[in-house]
């Protein structure tokens, strides 16, 4: 493709693959060709022989990583030039820039093809165990999750699966599989409400001391998750060791890429300990409530205060909002957010009338006008409850676009079928029975 680019530069008339298939087509072409290392001897007879089939490694990979690879940067030409034209709204995107494989996570992409009855990807093998998957080309993988659930909807025709995505993160193999299932079952779900009906929002105010306050137009408390993990805070002294270490290594040594790793894994930790949290809380949310009311926080304009930008990232708003969003539109709840200029802390939720601009050491809102007293973020969660009551039905969420598989209710584009009917068993995880409290991440939890 970088060829035929430079060749149309140059002035000539030559044709550049773009999508996924002629790019594909290209390599085809390309792989046979002596650019590629083919060599070829001629007897005196005038026969040909192949004496070097150039590219010896493929026969090593699985012919779909290649291709899937081409499908990648099909799609990043193609916004590339979207974006280029004005099509694709959002950041401008730039031109694929070529990946050094020293720099760049080790990653690939595998369709599962079925050939005579038989998935070339299989979870579960009965000759390999029940923490196993297999995979074309590469054989059995061990893996320490449990399979039991997802091979038991493939059995019973309730998932397929497409992909499978390995990747190596911080030293660790993991392998990502992308499967089609079919929708939640109704009573996991939560009944439809019409439009007209304004009622059963619930207002969630994100912040630091707290992490999640929800509360309905009432004024009643739903959830309060204070004392959160802060994973970020808790790993900084170990965080500065492992840094001093990479510091103090020889660029290019192997003591050096042995920090690094280690530097990696603590960072990838904490990553890992926030996002399970979230899950928790996000799990708790949607599962109680059918109708929920979040702000539309500029997070990257919060993260220029030097004094609050540790304790943002280390919260992961973004991330909440994100995890809530796909898991209501699972259940077929409704998710809102208000603008990102609506006073929620400043305005009175009982008379409605917008005061001056609160600190962060006030944590007890008083309206000057009428008296009324309440906690800060209660006050804040009230009003985006009420807020969207009145204008949940000319709003959206912004998340709420693209691909939308299971959810049975979804408006996004390139809706699936459902591969089968499920069970409540197979609907998801049953309702924490105790509230989310801040601690260690249980192992083996199912988010």
């Amino acid at each position: 493709m970088k060829d035929a680019l430079d060749a149309r530069h140059r002035g000539g008339s030559v044709g550049v693959p773009w999508s996924g298939f002629d790019l594909i087509n290209a390599f085809n072409s390309w792989k046979v060709s002596a650019q590629a290392g083919r060599r070829f001897v001629v007897d005196s007879a005038g026969s040909a022989e192949i004496v070097a089939t150039g590219l010896s490694w493929r026969a090593q990979v699985c012919q779909q990583v290649c291709e899937e690879a081409a499908v990648d940067l099909g799609r990043a030409l193609t916004a590339w030039a979207d974006s280029r034209s004005g099509k694709r709204p959002g950041r401008r995107v730039g031109f694929p820039a070529f990946k050094r494989k020293s720099r760049t996570q080790p990653s690939f992409r595998i369709r599962c093809k079925t050939k005579a009855g038989r998935a070339s990807i299989r979870v579960g093998d009965p000759m390999a165990g029940p923490r196993s998957i297999c995979l074309p080309r590469i054989g059995v993988l061990r893996v320490r999750e449990d399979t039991r659930r997802l091979r038991r909807m493939i059995r019973m025709g309730r998932a397929h699966i497409r992909y499978a995505t390995v990747s190596c993160r911080a030293g660790r193999w993991t392998v990502t599989v992308t499967v089609e299932a079919a929708d939640l079952h109704p009573a996991r779900q939560h009944p439809p409400r019409p439009d007209a009906d304004g009622s059963g929002w619930v207002g969630i105010d994100r912040g630091l001391t707290a992490l999640v306050v929800a509360a309905d137009t009432t004024g009643r408390q739903r959830l309060r998750v204070t004392d959160p993990p802060r994973p970020l805070r808790a790993a900084l002294p170990r965080l500065r060791r492992l840094s001093r270490q990479v510091t103090r290594k020889q660029r290019g040594s192997r003591n050096r890429a042995e920090a690094v790793t280690r530097l990696a894994r603590a960072h990838h930790r904490v990553a890992h300990v926030r996002r399970h949290f979230l899950h928790k809380v996000a799990n708790q949310l949607v599962k109680t409530h059918d109708r929920l009311a979040l702000e539309d926080l500029y997070t990257a304009g919060l993260l220029r205060n030097r004094r609050l930008a540790a304790a943002i990232s280390d919260a992961g708003w973004a991330e909440l909002a994100r995890i809530i969003g796909y898991k209501q539109r699972w259940r077929g709840g409704q998710v809102t957010r208000a603008p990102r200029w609506y006073p929620s802390t400043r305005m009175c939720s009982a008379c409605r009338i917008i005061g001056p601009a609160l600190p962060l050491s006030v944590r007890v809102f008083r309206c000057d006008e009428c008296g009324h007293t309440a906690d800060r973020d209660v006050n804040a969660a009230v009003n985006l409850a009420v807020w969207a009551e009145q204008h949940h039905a000319q709003t959206r969420d912004p998340e709420a676009r693209g691909p939308v598989t299971n959810a049975s209710r979804g408006t996004g584009s390139d809706q699936r079928p459902s591969a089968g009917a499920t069970s409540p068993d197979d609907g998801g995880t049953p309702p924490p029975r105790t509230p989310v409290t801040a601690g260690t991440p249980e192992k083996g939890g199912v988010s």
